[in-house]
């Protein structure tokens, strides 16, 4: 029996909700189960509904969808976010993705893109194309900061193996490539990832990814 995933949408256009919804009901493993005019409308829906993804506009009155994610991701761990904008800008890939965002997403993206991305996100895993970690490489190496101390030492308690599974997830490779990398089974890296993300405290892959990046796990360039 399949699942259905629960979607919310969150788009301050009447048309691009109507439109998203007309998509995704189309599949016979996805339900729109709500919809929100704004941001504040976003966190109050998400609280009363409970849904399992909510496509977020990044642009929106009252509160952005920036803000929106923040606070519903603080709340709700287990809702997975997934940011939609017309603008391909650094600036959005970074906040979206510090806020707790599970994905990144144009608007322009086909209907099976639209689709594939919310099964990636409700499934657990992070929606990092390697367009997506190019540009996140580049805002830290625009930001330059150094690793932050607190974190770093977290990072000291995973094992060389786990490190380096770390590292490859910053880079935007699937548990597919990790495991063709290392020469080990794909099932071996899904428990490497998943005892990283319990060792950090971390929600998904996408928060490993910013993590690796943030600590010095992973140098831009590097």
């Amino acid at each position: 029996m399949t699942t259905t995933i629960r979607v919310l949408i969150a788009d301050d256009q009447i048309m691009v909700r109507q439109g998203f919804s007309v998509l995704l009901n189309a599949e016979p493993d996805i339900e729109v189960i709500g919809q929100a005019v704004d941001g504040r409308d976003a966190v109050t829906k998400v609280a009363e509904l409970g849904p399992d993804v909510v496509l977020m506009d990044i642009r929106m009155p009252e509160l952005s969808g920036i803000e929106a994610t923040r606070h519903i991701t603080a709340a709700l761990p287990d809702v997975r976010v997934l940011i939609l904008t017309t603008f391909d800008l650094d600036e959005y890939v970074y906040e979206a993705l510090r806020a707790g965002a599970s994905g990144f997403l144009l608007k322009d993206a086909s209907a099976a893109q639209l689709a594939e991305a919310v099964r990636v996100v409700a499934a657990g895993d992070a929606l990092l194309a390697p367009g997506i970690t190019r540009r996140l490489i580049a805002e830290f190496s625009r930001l330059d900061g150094g690793p932050r101390g607190p974190l770093r030492q977290r990072a000291g308690e995973l094992t060389e193996r786990e490190t380096e599974v770390l590292a490859l997830i910053a880079q935007g490779l699937s548990n597919a490539e990790i495991a063709a990398k290392l020469v080990v089974a794909e099932q071996t890296v899904k428990t490497h990832v998943g005892r990283i993300l319990v060792k950090l405290g971390l929600r998904d892959r996408t928060q490993a990814a910013v993590y690796a990046y943030e600590t010095g796990v992973v140098r831009p360039g590097g």
